[in-house]
């Protein structure tokens, strides 16, 4: 279900004291894909449609084969079996109607993950490293601030806050801006998963992998931690806040000084945001 964004202060987003209601959450028993919030999942939720419809058809075929062979081929209607062991009319159709098919596939399949892969001109950069079990955030192209976000215990959730999904600090970011996203990890393999965007890339340690979102609608977005990555891999969610433009730079002033990580001398320093929930066993 959607929802608009309620016009909270700038303070409100800063200090956490107003959550938004989410645009679109998981829901008990839901079977089908979250709407996309981003071009990249647009085209995933369009590709997996083309393929529904396609394995769709294949097992109708299928059935109606075999239902077919069952009555035509019985021992009562057939009660001498053919001995014919070579068709070659059918042997040609059945090799390429297959290899038809997967051309089908291929060609969008290729085009999405060429889509994907190249990332575009971005405005902003967000590097996430994955700790066990948490995730930091920088802001480089913003003063290089950065938090810790770890995920509320029940005990502490508010009535509009999702349980084992919502942190303590959330991701902020400015909806229709094309944004990097870089990933790492501190300890052991991670995966910064958020279905609504249609990403889910690994944070390795030593490396760097990037990827990118445009956020079309504010809102509030969820995403887990989608590698095994020890005993609490299920309690570090992500959180990002879609907000406009002009709430994303009232956000940027206040949290270049609530989460400064950079000296006078320009070197990284510890969050001065600490936290104070820690995820639960």
């Amino acid at each position: 279900m959607r929802s608009k964004v309620p016009t909270t202060t700038i303070a409100a987003f800063v200090l956490g004291l107003s959550p938004v209601a989410a645009w679109a959450a998981p829901r008990p028993w839901e079977a089908t894909l979250q709407p996309p919030a981003s071009p990249v999942m647009e085209r995933i939720a369009s590709f997996h449609d083309l393929l529904l419809w396609i394995i769709s058809l294949i097992v109708l075929f299928v059935l109606v084969l075999l239902v077919y062979a069952c009555w035509r081929f019985s021992e009562k209607r057939n009660p001498v079996p053919s001995r014919r062991s070579h068709n070659t009319v059918l042997e040609i159709v059945w090799t390429a109607v297959p290899v038809l098919i997967l051309v089908i596939i291929a060609i969008p399949s290729f085009k999405l993950l060429y889509y994907e892969d190249v990332v575009p001109k971005t405005e902003l950069t967000i590097k996430a490293t994955g700790h066990q079990w948490y995730w930091s955030y920088q802001y480089p192209d913003n003063g290089n601030f950065g938090f810790d976000a770890y995920m509320i215990a029940k005990e502490d959730l508010k009535p509009d806050q999702l349980r084992l999904l919502e942190t303590d600090n959330r991701i902020v970011v400015p909806v229709n801006t094309n944004i990097r996203i870089q990933t790492t990890a501190a300890d052991v393999i991670h995966s910064w998963a958020v279905p609504q965007f249609g990403i889910k890339i690994d944070a390795i340690p030593g490396r760097l992998n990037e990827t990118w979102i445009n956020i079309e609608r504010p809102g509030t977005y969820y995403g887990q931690c989608s590698e095994l990555c020890g005993v609490n891999h299920g309690f570090m969610p992500i959180t990002i806040q879609a907000v406009s433009k002009e709430e994303f730079d009232a956000w940027v002033k206040e949290a270049q000084t609530k989460f400064a990580r950079v000296d006078d001398k320009g070197v990284d320093v510890a969050s001065v945001a600490v936290a104070t929930t820690r995820p639960a066993n």
